[in-house]
């Protein structure tokens, strides 16, 4: 038998690993107000017999629990943490799709009765029932109207949270309610959907919230710009060059920096 061509060999094994990060993904169902909603699931064995830490990630608007498993694995890059992909529902954009035909998040705490806070409440009791949770190592992302609704968690469940990392997103409405809390803010500089204006004057906010000093380098990852909190809450930038795509480095930065917040 002749040896397997490299190229060969390289497609196979890429298969082999995407197919196996598919499989570690469950989807499941919760009834919520009489409605269906479903997530993607990575629930290491661990979790049954120790406390684990929890990421909670949200789709943009337009998108779906399975692109977000594809464009932020952090299931891959964390395989101890449990994994929540959460799947909108049909929902009006503030900035695109005024009238809703795709699916995306509330934008605001009484949006749509409340139904994706809701969501978010059923699904995390359901871990705590069946898993160890650790409740000092629990975090969310998104990306676009994905991390206006992680924005939206932080004001109106910001408790719960030991750290928040949203990307191409500012919570103009949900601002005034944030508490001091760390954050990693991603941005790109050509952001014709989400101006980085608008991104820049939310960065600054939260500066002034966490009482951040001047910026440096962030040892983890010089891309990245570290603001030490006089409050014990740092705030972390990753300003891009790009537009409003998820820039394919952003999971393994969000991941470094998970994993160094923990809840006091």
């Amino acid at each position: 038998m002749q040896p397997m061509k490299p190229l060969l060999l390289f497609l196979c094994l890429h298969f082999a690993i995407q197919s196996h990060a598919a499989e570690v993904l469950k989807r499941r169902e919760w009834m919520v107000d009489g409605v269906a909603r479903e997530a993607l699931l990575h629930v290491p064995e661990q979790a049954k017999t120790q406390p684990s830490p929890v990421v909670f990630a949200f789709h943009g608007h337009g998108g779906s629990m399975t692109n977000a498993s594809r464009m932020f694995p952090i299931h891959t890059l964390w395989p101890e943490a449990i994994v929540v992909f959460m799947q909108g529902l049909n929902t009006p954009g503030k900035l695109t799709d005024p009238e809703g035909k795709k699916p995306g998040w509330q934008s605001s705490v009484g949006a749509q009765g409340d139904r994706d806070l809701k969501f978010f409440d059923a699904v995390l009791a359901s871990l705590k029932a069946d898993c160890k949770v650790d409740d000092k190592r629990i975090y969310s992302t998104g990306h676009s109207n994905g991390g206006g609704f992680t924005y939206l968690l932080w004001a109106a469940r910001g408790d719960t949270f030991a750290a928040m990392a949203p990307s191409a997103a500012a919570a103009v409405q949900s601002r005034a309610a944030l508490k001091p809390k760390p954050v990693l803010h991603i941005a790109g500089e050509k952001d014709p959907l989400v101006k980085f204006a608008w991104q820049k004057a939310m960065i600054d906010a939260l500066l002034r919230l966490n009482q951040c000093s001047a910026g440096v380098a962030w040892e983890k990852d010089p891309n990245c710009t570290f603001y030490a909190s006089a409050s014990g809450n740092p705030v972390i930038t990753a300003i891009h060059p790009g537009d409003h795509s998820y820039p394919k480095q952003a999971p393994a930065v969000i991941v470094k920096f998970f994993k160094d917040q923990v809840r006091k």
